[in-house]
C-alpha cells in the first residue's frame, strides 16, 4: 500500500502541502484558509487514515530529541545487545539516546532518572531495578516512561518483556525430557521480576514431573562471579546435580569456568542450559542450548510505544503492557542422564 503523505493529501484536495500542514496544525483561521478547503483536507485525512509523523511533530515543537536509556549493566552482553537495538530504533525517529548504567542499583536508577529530566529528555526507556515504581511513575507525569525487559508487579507504566515464566518452564522441561532429576537452578537478582518468573517456571516444571524433592535454587546476582561460586559449591556437594539451569548468560560463563576448572565435562558429566541468547554461545564448546529472548522485537515495541506517547496519538496505556514469547535454541550441552540420581 502506497504511503500517505501531506503531498498525496494535497494532490487529492487540489491545494498546496503548506495549506494541508496549516489545516492539520490548527492554523487555518490564522492563514484565512476557506471552510471548504478545511473540510476537504479533513475528509481526505479521515478517508486515508493519515497519521502525522512523530518526527515532524517533534521538529515543530522544537523538542530536544534526546531519550534517556537506563540499563542495569552495560557489561552484560544481553543488555549491550538491547542497547544497540534500542539506539538503532530511536535513530529511525531522529532520536538520540543518553545511556546510563544503573549498576543494578535501585537508588542509582531513581537518581539517574531524575537527572535525565534536567537534561530535558523527551522520554525514558528503562530496565528497572528493585520493587518500588514510585519514582518512575512520578517522572512519567513529566515525560513518557516505558519499561523494557523487566517491570513492576503493580504499576501503570507501559512495559515490554519476555514471558519469563514460560522460558523457565521450557528450559527445565528440556532437561527433564533428557532424564534428569537433580536439576539445579542458579538464579540472578532475587527481586528482579524476570528472575522470579524464571524460577517459578522451573519450580512448576519440577512439580509437574514429581521432582519437587530434587529442586535446588542458589545464587543472588546476574554475574559471572555468582555463576562461578555457586557452581563450585554445587559440584562439591555430596549429591551433585546432573544438570544446571543458568538463569542468564553471565551466570552461564561463571558456571562453565567452574566446571572446566574441576574437569567436569559438558554434557558428559553434567548437562547445561542457559537463559538469554548471544552469538558467542554458538562458538563455545559445546554449543550451549538456551532460551532466547526477542530482544529486537522488544526494542521495536518499546520505541514504538514511546513515540506514540510523544506524538500524542491517544495511545492507551492499558494496551501497552506486553509479553513476548521466548524461543528454545538447541545446542550440544544437554545429554541423557548417565549416572546415579
Amino acid at each position: 500500500m502506497k504511503k500517505v503523505t501531506l503531498a498525496t493529501i494535497a494532490q487529492k484536495c487540489g491545494c498546496s502541502v503548506t495549506t494541508v500542514s496549516r489545516v492539520l496544525n490548527g492554523n487555518a483561521d490564522r492563514y484565512r484558509i476557506s471552510a471548504r478547503t478545511r473540510e476537504a483536507v479533513m475528509a481526505e485525512v479521515a478517508r486515508c487514515g493519515y497519521i502525522p509523523s512523530f518526527t515532524a511533530q517533534r521538529i515543530r515543537r522544537k523538542g530536544s530529541g534526546m531519550i534517556g536509556l537506563l540499563l542495569p549493566s552495560i557489561a552484560n552482553p544481553y543488555f549491550a545487545d538491547m542497547a544497540s537495538a534500542i539506539v538503532s530504533e530511536l535513530r529511525k525517529s531522529d532520536l538520540t539516546a543518553i545511556l546510563i548504567d544503573t549498576m543494578e542499583n535501585e537508588t542509582r536508577l531513581n537518581e539517574s532518572a531524575r537527572a535525565l529530566l534536567t537534561r530535558r529528555v523527551e522520554g525514558i526507556i528503562a530496565v528497572p531495578c528493585g520493587e518500588d515504581p514510585g519514582v518512575l511513575e512520578l517522572i512519567s507525569r513529566e515525560v513518557p516512561v516505558v519499561l523494557i525487559d523487566r517491570f513492576y508487579k503493580k504499576t501503570t507504566l507501559s512495559y515490554v518483556t519476555t514471558n519469563n515464566f514460560k522460558g523457565g518452564y521450557d528450559a527445565t522441561i528440556k532437561l527433564i525430557e533428557a532424564g534428569h532429576k537433580r536439576i539445579a537452578c542458579i538464579q540472578g537478582e532475587r527481586d528482579s521480576m524476570p528472575n522470579q518468573e524464571r524460577v517459578e517456571g522451573y519450580l512448576q516444571a519440577m512439580r509437574e514431573a514429581g521432582l519437587s524433592d530434587f529442586t535446588r535454587i542458589q545464587g543472588d546476582a546476574f554475574s559471572v562471579q555468582n555463576g562461578y561460586l555457586e557452581t563450585k559449591v554445587m559440584m562439591n556437594a555430596p549429591h551433585r546435580p546432573t544438570a544446571i539451569f543458568a538463569l542468564s548468560n553471565t551466570i552461564l560463563l561463571g558456571t562453565l569456568k567452574a566446571l572446566r576448572e574441576s574437569s567436569i565435562a559438558v554434557p558428559g558429566d553434567v548437562s547445561l542450559i542457559s537463559f538469554d541468547d548471544n552469538l558467542y554461545m554458538d562458538y563455545l564448546t559445546p554449543v550451549i542450548a538456551r532460551i532466547g529472548q526477542p530482544v529486537g522485537n522488544m526494542a521495536k515495541l518499546a520505541v514504538r510505544i514511546l513515540c506514540e506517547k510523544l506524538g500524542n496519538t491517544g495511545f492507551d496505556d492499558a494496551y501497552s503492557q506486553i509479553r513476548l514469547l521466548p524461543s528454545f535454541i538447541p545446542g550440544e550441552s544437554i545429554s541423557s542422564a548417565n549416572y546415579a540420581q
